[in-house]
């Protein structure tokens, strides 16, 4: 793994997007996470697309069959190419969404693979880690040490990336391409926030 690397990162000359897996099935939460109102008005799902599409006019959002009212959340988003593609098998874990999503990809040089559940991560974090991309680079930024959401995929690894499969996303590229790993450094603590219950979700809305 290379070095950690800060934000000061010049802009990218790259053709880059987002990935958003929106497929999930909440099981810990007991209801559907992405629905769930926060304190600004909008609900989860809304806030991340939001916070997503003000770094990117190029979105695309993998749900599934009883989510389509995902659709509904993208449409006041003027000026942005989101796409909103429901995987066939996302019960089969966030993998296959993962895999789905990738192939939907159609001239990237790279990508951020976002979560649809992480709605307090800052609109400059998003700004920070595409501006960060490259095409034979992976990019995981990283809190205190820790870790997190989302991670960067320049297009060498989008093959790997459709192979997908399970519930262990795209860590198995990650373990196998260690050399080409970026760490960078955050400010932004949400990178680091799962949302797994109603308890985790009011008590970050509150801060």
């Amino acid at each position: 793994m290379t070095d950690p690397v800060h934000c000061e990162l010049g802009a990218s000359p790259l053709r880059t997007g987002a990935v958003v897996l929106a497929a999930g099935f909440s099981r810990r939460f007991g209801g559907t996470k992405l629905r769930a109102a926060l304190r600004s008005g909008n609900t989860v799902f809304e806030q991340t697309l939001a916070r997503i599409v003000s770094a990117t006019p190029n979105v695309i959002v993998v749900t599934r069959k009883g989510l389509e009212d995902i659709r509904l959340s993208t449409l006041g988003l003027h000026g942005h190419s989101v796409r909103v593609v429901f995987c066939p098998d996302a019960e089969l874990g966030m993998g296959h969404t993962l895999a789905f999503g990738i192939a939907q990809i159609k001239d990237w040089d790279a990508c951020l693979v976002c979560l649809g559940d992480m709605p307090f991560i800052k609109s400059d974090t998003y700004t920070t880690l595409l501006n960060s991309l490259t095409s034979d680079h992976i990019v995981i930024p990283q809190f205190n040490g820790q870790s997190g959401h989302p991670v960067g995929f320049g297009s060498n690894y989008f093959d790997e990336l459709r192979a997908s499969e399970g519930d262990e996303g795209g860590r198995h590229v990650v373990q196998a391409h260690k050399n080409h790993v970026q760490t960078l450094l955050m400010e932004d603590e949400a990178i680091v926030q799962d949302i797994d219950t109603p308890e985790d979700l009011q008590r970050l809305d509150s801060r």
